[in-house]
């Protein structure tokens, strides 16, 4: 006799395997996409051409990337490193919790995963479109992460300390990025953390 219990349907996938599938496919795309832009530049890329190299349909691109500048301000980091600031034990301060996040994501990456953030990262600082949205969108950066800084801190978000302090790790990302920009030999990750170390130090000159 039937217990009520209803098991998985034929055909039909499973949320777990659902969002899987969904996350491989945006996946896909964002690859693609990036070698066609590394390859043959930004505005020469269409839409059109990163969904026949991902064997999808435009209309499948727009339902994981409402633009193609989306495809390059989209990174699948935030949510893990939130994650691994808040893990941080409560004597941790807040610079040092963003440094150890950080890290801990970082260092899981595969070759091919940092091979694709430098893509990134190289297409947001030279191609001015993407460049000027990325500078549009400081103050929202500020705002976010003076939200998260001020929940480790005790204090308010929108203090004017906690707003400041979100602020300069904000303006050490930039200054990372712009460095590797001038030597993408070196280690981006590992610049980022050079920023926040000097930030840290009180910023010695």
């Amino acid at each position: 006799m039937p217990d009520g219990s209803s098991g998985p349907v034929p055909g039909r996938l499973t949320p777990g395997l659902r969002e899987r599938k969904k996350a491989k496919t945006r996946a896909a795309i964002q690859r693609h996409a990036l070698r066609l832009f590394h390859e043959q530049g930004y505005a020469e890329t269409t839409v059109e051409q990163i969904a026949a190299a991902a064997e999808v349909s435009p209309s499948t691109f727009f339902r994981y990337f409402p633009t193609k500048e989306a495809v390059v301000f989209t990174d699948e980091y935030d949510a893990p490193m939130l994650a691994a600031f808040k893990a941080q034990p409560p004597d941790v301060g807040p610079m040092e919790a963003v440094r150890n996040c950080i890290k801990s994501v970082m260092e899981g990456l595969s070759e091919e995963e940092r091979e694709s953030e430098r893509t990134r990262v190289e297409l947001l600082l030279s191609v001015p479109e993407l460049r000027a949205a990325m500078m549009a969108d400081v103050t929202e950066w500020v705002v976010t992460m003076a939200e998260v800084i001020a929940e480790r801190s005790g204090r308010r978000p929108d203090e004017f300390e906690t707003r400041a302090f979100a602020g300069a790790l904000v303006g050490m990302a930039i200054a990372a990025a712009l460095a590797w920009q001038d030597d993408p030999s070196v280690e981006f990750f590992g610049l980022m953390d050079r920023a926040l170390a000097f930030l840290q130090a009180g910023l010695p000159l």
